[in-house]
């Protein structure tokens, strides 16, 4: 069982935006941050994130929590499961209670880097080939270059260093055989890869022995997910919030060469396509994107897909290609530092991109042709928002030689995020709620003064927080809600009680004068109680609530 303490150090050290972010393209709206929510199908974000209250919550599907439940529900993960992986995650060592299960050792992982780059130093011909590719000793250095050996030496050095072997399999550096267990990296050059808060979670490996598979990177594990994962941003996020510009490329090789230029916010995919999911990631610092892409045809087609996916995410950028057979790497060596410049100066934005390869698909000199791709077009520009499609609108009808007119964009207006209106008594009661959570130091006066069954309109709420339900969806609704703040200090609260209590009384008040069904004795008690309480409360006097009378 996880030691209770170790689950409290490891809560302080995350910050919920951090977590949720990795998941979620978050933007900030006012002191929260907004997104679309995870949990259900929604257009129009409703997914909340405060990191004053270190929670999140969906105004549309009610899902809420802190850290470790976003990371329970949308990974599918019990409790200790969450807790592990964020602890690993953000490099966080766990104590457990004696002769409990212990979590996968992640030093594994860390050890081996050590050694891998313990053994490039013995390599000549790996060394050799990083510096025929223009590498420096420096970036050798900054960035964890290394060698692995062959699968024997591999699983010794583990074994010799008393690691678990079902761990080493778990984090994705072992494999397993019908009969055997292998290495994953045989005799290649190493790039670890990190997530972005320096936590080593994975490598990837280039053959210089020949192999067919000329790159590898380390399998799905708990740790690694290449589809979230960027290459070197943990060595360039620096670089990218500074200078609002993240340039992403093909390779590793690509990206230590253009930090040794002084392209210092450059990382890559890691064999993969840029894919949805590592959207989170790039709107970190909410930089300018440049992708930068080789010139065949799948570079060209991975362009296309990448331009596609980030212009319809709102991301502000632009293409480059490198034609002829060259790449960035080929470039920094052979000192066209300037032509680097000029061309990512120059990226062709993602929008115009997009369309000029959509219209090469088609013969614009044959009418029907010319149709489709004008239909192809314009359903592209309806992923952009309304304001997009109608700056964009006479370029595609530029290109196509045709009326704008002839472009019916028909944009859908996006469905409405939560705008119910409220009354002054829903707002009152909500910032009351409020009130009671964030200072808790005034509870006693709230509780002395009313309960819960005088509210019309959250009773049940503020029942829960009394209770100390906090995380409980209606509760968290507001909590998130910003429109209604908490009273500011103990005299607002004592006002704002004051108003509340002589409004609530002299309703009674009226209420008892027409309840014939009373005896003439009640009806007076009633009456003298009631006017009493109100004189007190005009004086500024707070009584106790002494409930029904």
């Amino acid at each position: 069982m996880i030691a209770t303490d170790a689950i409290e150090g490891l809560k302080a050290r995350l910050d919920i935006v951090d977590v949720v972010g990795n998941y979620v393209e978050l933007r900030k709206a006012g002191t929260n941050f907004k997104g679309v929510c995870p949990f259900h199908d929604e257009k129009t974000p409703s997914f909340v994130v405060s990191p004053h209250k270190q929670i999140y919550h969906c105004f549309g599907c009610g899902a809420g929590g802190d850290s470790i439940k976003f990371i329970m529900e949308h990974d599918k993960l019990n409790y200790p499961e969450a807790i592990e992986k964020l602890a690993a995650q953000y490099n966080y060592t766990l104590t457990y209670t004696q002769g409990s299960h212990q979590k996968t050792d992640t030093k594994i992982i860390d050890t081996l880097n050590l050694w891998y780059q313990s053994l490039l130093e013995q390599h000549p011909q790996a060394k050799a080939y990083l510096q025929e590719r223009g590498i420096y000793s420096s970036s050798i250095e900054r960035f964890g270059i290394g060698y692995a050996p062959g699968s024997k030496e591999t699983l010794s050095y583990l074994q010799s260093n008393l690691f678990n072997m079902n761990d080493a399999i778990a984090l994705g550096v072992v494999g397993k055989g019908e009969n055997n267990l292998y290495a994953r990296f045989i005799e290649r050059i190493t790039f670890p890869i990190y997530a972005t808060n320096g936590t080593t979670v994975g490598f990837g490996g280039r053959t210089i022995s020949g192999h067919s598979a000329k790159y590898v990177n380390s399998p799905q594990s708990k740790l690694f997910n290449k589809s979230r994962l960027l290459y070197a941003y943990h060595q360039a996020r620096d670089a990218i919030y500074k200078k609002k510009e993240i340039i992403v490329t093909e390779g590793y090789l690509d990206v230590i060469m253009l930090h040794q230029a002084g392209f210092d916010t450059a990382v890559a995919t890691l064999g993969t396509a840029l894919t949805s999911e590592h959207l989170p990631l790039l709107r970190k610092g909410d930089p300018r994107i440049i992708m930068a892409y080789d010139g065949d045809n799948a570079g060209i087609s991975a362009a296309l897909k990448a331009a596609k996916l980030l212009s319809s995410a709102g991301f502000d950028g632009g293409v480059v290609i490198f034609s002829q057979g060259r790449d960035p790497a080929d470039m920094v060596k052979n000192a066209h530092i300037e032509e680097l410049n000029t061309l990512f100066r120059s990226a062709q934005p993602f929008i115009e991109f997009t369309l000029q390869h959509i219209l090469q698909q088609y013969r614009l000199s044959n009418p029907k042709e010319k149709e489709q791709a004008m239909h192809e077009g314009v359903g592209y520009l309806k992923t952009l928002s309304p304001l997009l499609q109608e700056e964009y609108k006479s370029y595609l009808a530029s290109q196509l030689g045709l009326s704008p007119s002839l472009l019916k964009m028909h944009s859908q207006a996006p469905s409405p995020s939560y705008t119910a209106t409220t009354t002054y008594g829903d707002a009152w009661e909500r910032s009351l709620i409020k009130t009671a959570v964030e200072h808790p130091e005034y509870l006693n006066i709230i509780v002395d003064s009313l309960s819960s069954s005088l509210l019309q309109h959250h009773a049940h709420e503020l029942e829960l927080v009394l209770q100390g339900n906090l995380n409980d969806p209606a509760v968290m609704s507001i909590l998130m809600d910003e429109r209604n703040p908490p009273f500011h200090d103990a005299a607002h609260l004592h006002d704002n009680l004051i108003f509340f209590l002589r409004n609530h009384y002299e309703k009674m008040l009226k209420k008892v004068k027409f309840q014939h069904e009373l005896s003439l004795d009640r009806k007076s008690f009633l009456i003298r109680s009631y006017r009493h309480k109100i004189e007190k409360l005009k004086r500024g006097e707070l009584i106790p609530y002494e409930g029904h009378l």
